[in-house]
């Protein structure tokens, strides 16, 4: 893919040197996290990987940056009266942890249906947590209010110079440790990472190109910038980044710097997480895995480039992760539930067991259903579910059922032998 040609400088509220000068001011409170070379990752979608892991912070996300910047340009008085934050989590934990190591009251607003370990997390450090309103929006207009009228500092996640500069030393770590990295896929949510990291990017390497992802169900920043009127709507595994209007700030700088956006589906968020709990060992949340499930989807794009992509966050729901992963072994054929049709007379569960056995599959699950059914009085339904190596070996075990005359059906993973 030719290279764009280099974009002129932003007219943004924010420089290389503020961003430069926010590194200085953030060196030894924030992890300098790794950036590593994935060589599988690579065999596998056809480019060079790099990952910036920024799940690996203290709070595990990125935002830590931004809102110890923030938090470090507070006056005496600002610091005495205390801040208030509005997040659905990392922005939430960042600025709890930050403003109790620098002696800052924090309070936090937190909308009532953020996943419970980020409220958990955020009231470990100290914060006092409020959970108020049904969105992201709601909850911002309640600190807001809730801050005026107890005289303190908002600290907004993203549209604030001070949290997009601090944000932005994620592209100085990146580049200065990678510097062949020509390519940067960055989430999107209200756009603070993606804005700090571009202005850095662009002014170290003109023509590096800078790629930001959004998950399908949230494409707010794709809307503004391409002019789209996509909905948005619904749950989303990547609900870091599910923001419905870009920043004031940000917007602009995004469609000046940024050379494209792409749209991710959930179940291709699902595969990136994933591809990076399997490969990497790490874990990441929805966010943290939008520029892998980009780059998986579009593979042509980026082949042969030198691409960085940010992990950016790694708060999840130990719950939610165990059904990540079990889907996603259903999609790869690893994991199905047969619905077999047996005659109800004895011997006929241990037919099925024996068969799936010789074949190599294991049994996980076995539910048999003699009422609820359609099937004759004098038969019954049987549920299995198995484990096999991949979607080939399940052909193999549904075969063997059939030639000894069983009638089978697959559900529970995509593209199987129905």
């Amino acid at each position: 893919m030719a290279a764009p040609k280099a974009k002129p400088a932003s007219p943004a509220p924010i420089t290389l040197d503020d961003i430069e000068a926010a590194r200085d001011r953030l060196r030894g409170s924030i992890a300098d996290t790794d950036c590593d070379f994935s060589r599988t990752l690579s065999d596998i979608v056809g480019c060079k990987v790099w990952l910036k892991f920024e799940n690996l912070q203290f709070t595990a996300s990125f935002k830590e940056r931004g809102a110890l910047n923030r938090l470090s340009a507070l006056t005496s008085e600002e610091r005495t009266q205390g801040v208030i934050a509005m997040s659905a989590g990392n922005h939430a934990q960042g600025v709890a942890y930050h403003a109790r190591r620098v002696g800052v009251p924090a309070t936090i607003v937190m909308p009532v249906h953020t996943p419970t370990v980020k409220v958990v997390n955020t009231r470990r450090h100290g914060a006092e947590v409020i959970l108020r309103g049904e969105t992201v929006e709601e909850a911002a207009a309640f600190a807001r209010k809730h801050g005026r009228e107890r005289g303190l500092t908002f600290i907004h996640p993203y549209d604030d110079p001070l949290v997009i500069a601090g944000q932005g030393t994620v592209a100085l770590e990146m580049l200065g440790a990678t510097p062949q990295i020509d390519t940067l896929v960055v989430p999107i949510g209200g756009g603070g990472l993606i804005s700090g990291m571009a202005i850095a990017a662009k002014a170290l390497k003109p023509d590096l190109q800078v790629i930001g992802v959004q998950a399908a169900l949230y494409p707010s920043m794709y809307n503004a910038v391409k002019g789209a009127g996509l909905p948005m709507r619904g749950d989303t595994l990547a609900e870091g980044i599910a923001v419905k209007a870009p920043g004031r700030i940000t917007e602009p700088i995004v469609r000046h710097l940024v050379d494209d956006i792409v749209l991710v589906s959930e179940q291709q968020i699902e595969a990136g997480l994933s591809l990076l709990i399997t490969i990497e060992k790490t874990v990441v949340e929805g966010a943290g895995a939008v520029g892998l499930a980009a780059v998986c989807a579009d593979r042509a794009r980026f082949a042969g480039r030198n691409v960085g992509l940010v992990l950016s966050g790694g708060s999840i729901d130990t719950r939610l992760l165990a059904g990540v992963l079990t889907r996603e072994l259903a999609r790869d054929g690893r994991l199905s539930r047969l619905s077999i049709d047996l005659a109800d007379r004895p011997g006929q569960l241990a037919k099925v067991a024996n068969l799936l056995g010789e074949a190599g599959a294991n049994i996980v699950e076995v539910h048999h259903q003699r009422v609820f059914t359609d099937l004759p009085a004098k038969g019954a339904l049987l549920e299995v579910v198995i484990e096999t190596r991949d979607r080939e070996h399940l052909r193999e075990a549904v075969g063997r059922l059939r030639a000894a005359g069983l009638e089978v059906e697959t559900s529970g993973n995509s593209g199987g032998p129905h």
